[in-house]
């Protein structure tokens, strides 16, 4: 198959290039190198996210400030969680002289154990010789579990914060948008990829030319680590209430030691029969009810992401014991929490998973696009 030529992205006006590049003098400093290690199931929207302000640097600059290359466990097209395969250019095996090393993970990685281990070994080899290690989305878990994270500030996607800080309780963990600490870096996924490759590419060639790249990509701004990752309760609940916004709030600070409803109030600064109103006209169910949904979605998040016990996970969600945690369990998601742990270690629900099988059609791909050998 004859491959295409490389896409060079968007045209941008001279005005800007000579914003980036004064007198159109262009830097001399060798191209970094950066390795994506691509997990079975791992996020499109991370990696692409990851990789397009690099594309973009590139093409703004007008000359080669970054090289990237995929890689997975076997050289092959690997499946993203949305089904798509995407081409490698090399196996984790053969990676070497990189300048930085990003682990692409996704909601899922826990039975690709073969993955995780070379995953784990060429990380640590690579960390070893002097690259910068980095993850994004659920990426960090891989380097937690690698022992690369040890001594620095990391992040993770919220929905994955508390499986990690369970599972490593002496890992400083964020929940920041980005972290970049020395030779180390990590980030919640999703856009938030493209904030730490913008801040990045800022770092290394200055803020005027991330102007141009966060316009290209119509991101508008360049977020701060620091800026929240999930919307605000009154955008999620779509209530405005102030009241109401401070008890939920409350709620879901104190998930392992619920409050009663009378403590609720009184922080507040409501009676308890004003709760009771709010939540009726606002968001038509109880506030015992409201606060009970938060915990069993908090369970649910515990029993998918960790290996805690059940019990465990009882508690920590402010559950007395068991059996009022599994009938409550069973009530509201239709199965046992013991049938959650199950359906985590399921098989996923395409085809291919990891590599195509020989012979097997691939019938979504954007192989053609992502085939060069150094992506530029």
């Amino acid at each position: 198959m004859v491959k295409p030529e490389r896409d060079q992205g968007f045209a941008v006006s001279d005005t800007e290039l000579e914003l980036v590049v004064p007198n159109g003098e262009a830097d001399t400093s060798r191209p970094q190198t950066y390795g994506f290690f691509l997990v079975p199931k791992f996020s499109l929207m991370a990696m692409t996210s990851a990789l397009e302000p690099l594309r973009l640097a590139n093409r703004a600059a007008g000359r080669e400030l970054y090289r990237y290359r995929l890689y997975s466990i076997d050289g092959e097209p690997v499946f993203s969680s949305a089904g798509v395969s995407v081409a490698a250019d090399a196996d984790f095996k053969t990676a070497d002289n990189l300048d930085a090393a990003v682990a692409v993970s996704g909601m899922v990685f826990e039975h690709h154990v073969e993955v995780e281990r070379q995953m784990i070994a060429v990380m640590r080899r690579l960390a070893t010789r002097g690259s910068t290690i980095g993850a994004v989305c659920t990426g960090t878990k891989l380097l937690a579990k690698a022992g690369l994270l040890n001594g620095h500030r990391v992040t993770i996607h919220w929905e994955y914060h508390p499986s990690l800080t369970a599972d490593h309780p002496d890992l400083d963990v964020t929940q920041e948008l980005f972290e970049i600490d020395r030779k180390r870096f990590t980030c919640a996924g999703g856009t938030a990829s493209a904030d730490l490759m913008l801040t990045i590419v800022a770092r290394d060639h200055g803020r005027e030319l991330a102007s141009v790249v966060t316009d290209q990509l119509v991101h508008h701004r360049m977020r701060e680590a620091g800026e929240r990752q999930r919307m605000d309760l009154r955008s999620r609940l779509g209530v405005a209430h102030p009241k109401l916004l401070q008890v939920v709030s409350r709620m879901e600070e104190t998930i392992e030691t619920p409050l009663s409803c009378s403590e609720l109030a009184g922080h507040a600064g409501i009676s308890t029969r004003q709760l009771e109103r709010l939540f009726a006209k606002y968001l038509g169910h109880s506030p015992t009810r409201h606060y009970l949904i938060v915990r069993l979605n908090h369970a649910r998040f515990l029993l998918q992401q960790t290996s805690m016990p059940i019990l465990s996970v009882a508690m920590a969600c402010g559950f007395v014991s068991a059996s009022h945690f599994s009938k409550s369990y069973s009530e509201h998601f239709g199965h046992t929490p013991s049938a959650e742990r199950r359906r985590r270690g399921g098989l996923p629900t395409y085809p291919g998973a990891g590599s195509p099988k020989p012979g097997e059609r691939i019938t979504s791909s954007i192989e053609p696009v992502l085939s060069d050998p150094v992506r530029r």
